[in-house]
């Protein structure tokens, strides 16, 4: 008899987990029919140029919105409406349901991978290395400038770029110390440097301000960090990343993608040449 009841007992169980199931997915099926209807989605968003940006009449622009808007006019949604919110506030005012992405520079780590359903990478910043126009010496990564035993590179002193140039093999005495961007440009124009290394969007600014068309920018550097965003979606939303996605899929195919994401200083190639998966799983 206790056998009986301990199976019936499973048999409900399960089924209630079948139910549960299906009620799920029928809910997550219909967020973007919900969004359609609606005529817009709420965007997540902070006033953090070039990331997104929201100008004095209200109107919200910036990299990551300007995505979100063309993809999700492309599913059959009208438009977006923001909400400007703290980083911090973001994440758990998605899992809330006061908004329905987050499109904000939002990096991807661990564990906001387990927080949040993240689209494929939109928005990264890596680092890029400034050289003479048509890369006379090839450089595609720090380890190429340690082979080049007569190369120097130039970077910021105690950043980022000098540790991973130090790491790479580049001796001590080839690593310049740069104290700013305009020296950098200049010691590269003069011959001081063979190369000189920022994170992407410092580097774009900087070639936009200097305007000569005999320089030229390598990004990402190989082997270097890469650090993504993505859309972020409620865990409960997976269809509706999952519909993103693709849109963003063909968008980057396309060119599309490129067109606009670049003119803010961010690099498609970035984007393209790494993962979700890879994000999600760094340390």
């Amino acid at each position: 008899m206790r056998k009986f009841a301990t199976t019936a007992a499973i048999a409900s169980f399960a089924l209630g987990v079948l139910a549960a199931t299906t009620v799920g997915s029928r809910a997550d099926d219909s967020k973007l029919e919900q969004l359609k209807s609606q005529g817009f989605a709420r965007l997540a968003i902070a006033n953090e140029p070039p990331y997104t940006a929201v100008a004095a009449d209200g109107k919200v622009s910036g990299a990551a919105p300007d995505v979100a808007r063309e993809i999700f006019k492309r599913l059959g949604v009208a438009d977006v409406a923001a909400s400007i919110s703290e980083y911090g506030a973001m994440i758990p005012g998605l899992q809330a349901g006061r908004f329905d992405v987050v499109t904000a520079g939002l990096f991807m780590k661990p564990e906001r991978c387990a927080a949040v359903a993240y689209s494929e990478p939109v928005l990264c910043d890596a680092e890029a290395m400034l050289v003479k126009k048509g890369n006379p010496k090839g450089f595609k990564s720090y380890e190429d400038v340690a082979k080049d035993t007569a190369a120097t590179i130039g970077a910021p002193g105690g950043g980022t770029e000098e540790k991973l140039a130090l790491n790479a093999g580049v001796p001590r005495e080839r690593v310049i110390v740069v104290p700013d961007g305009q020296s950098g440009i200049k010691m590269l124009q003069d011959g001081r440097i063979d190369a000189y290394s920022l994170p992407v969007l410092s580097i774009n600014d900087l070639m936009k301000k200097a305007n000569d068309p005999n320089l030229e920018v390598i990004a990402p550097v190989q082997g270097a960090p890469v650090y993504c965003d993505g859309a972020a979606f409620n865990k409960k939303d997976t269809a509706l990343r999952d519909a993103f996605d693709v849109e963003l899929a063909k968008m980057k195919k396309s060119g599309e993608f490129a067109k606009i994401i670049e003119p803010y200083g961010f690099s498609a190639k970035a984007a393209l040449s790494t993962s979700r998966e890879k994000l999600c799983a760094a340390k």
